[in-house]
C-alpha cells in the first residue's frame, strides 16, 4: 500500500519531515485515506484536465472533420481517463460520475449535441464503455495477463484459483477459472485491493 506521506522540503541535515495529505505518484494523486474525495486528488484533476482539453477542441471542431475531432478526443481525452484507473475500483458512484461527465461532454462536443440531450445513444454509436465498464475491462485485462504469465509478478501472486485450493475441490466452482476472494476489515480501503476487485471482476 502506498502510503501518503511525502518529504515536503529536500531531507538534509537540519531540515524536518513533514507529512503531506497529498501525493503524486507515477500520475496518480493519492489522497491519505484514499478515498479520491478532497478537491485535489486524483478524480478532480483528471476530470479538469479532460474538460481544458475538451474546451481547446470545441474552438476548432468546426474547422475538423468528425472523424479527426474523434480520433483527437480518443487520444487526448480518453486517454488520460483511463490512465491507471485501476486504481479507481470502488469508489463511490458519485466519484464515478465525475469522470463520467467528462465522456458525456466530449460525446455532446463531437455531435454538437446540447447539455440536456440523452447521451446513451451517442455513446452507443462511439462504441465507448461508461466509466465503471472502463475501469472492470482493465482490471479483466491485468487479470488475464496476470494469469497467463504476461502480467507483473507481483499481481500475479496476489492471485489465487479456486481449483488451487485442495479444500475446496467439492466446489461447484472448483473446475472453473474462477478466483477466490480475499476476506477483507475494511470496505474503504481492503475492498479496494487488487486482489479483491481483481477476483470480484
Amino acid at each position: 500500500m502506498i502510503c501518503a506521506y511525502a518529504v515536503t522540503r529536500r531531507a538534509t541535515l537540519g531540515n524536518s519531515v513533514h507529512p503531506a495529505s497529498v501525493v503524486r505518484d507515477l500520475g496518480v494523486w493519492i489522497d491519505r485515506g484514499l478515498s479520491m474525495s478532497t478537491h485535489s486528488t486524483h478524480v478532480t484533476k483528471v476530470v479538469a484536465g479532460c474538460i481544458a482539453v475538451l474546451r481547446q477542441l470545441n474552438s476548432i471542431r468546426r474547422s475538423d472533420g468528425r472523424e479527426s475531432l474523434i480520433g483527437l478526443v480518443v487520444s487526448l481525452v480518453l486517454t488520460r481517463l483511463d490512465y491507471c484507473n485501476t486504481v479507481l475500483a470502488g469508489l463511490p458512484a458519485y466519484q464515478l460520475d465525475r469522470l463520467q461527465s467528462a465522456i458525456n461532454a466530449a460525446a455532446r462536443m463531437i455531435y454538437r449535441a446540447s447539455r440536456y440531450d440523452h447521451v446513451s445513444s451517442l455513446l452507443k454509436e462511439l462504441h465507448w464503455l461508461r466509466v465503471p465498464e472502463r475501469i472492470e475491462f482493465k482490471l479483466c485485462a491485468l487479470v488475464y495477463k496476470c494469469l497467463n504469465g504476461c502480467g507483473p509478478a507481483y499481481l500475479a501472486d496476489s492471485l489465487q484459483r479456486v481449483m488451487d485450493v485442495q479444500s475446496r475441490r467439492r466446489l461447484r466452482l472448483f473446475s472453473s477459472s474462477s478466483l477466490i476472494v480475499p476476506v477483507t476489515r475494511r470496505a474503504t480501503l481492503g475492498d479496494r485491493a487488487f486482489p479483491v476487485v481483481a477476483a470480484r471482476a
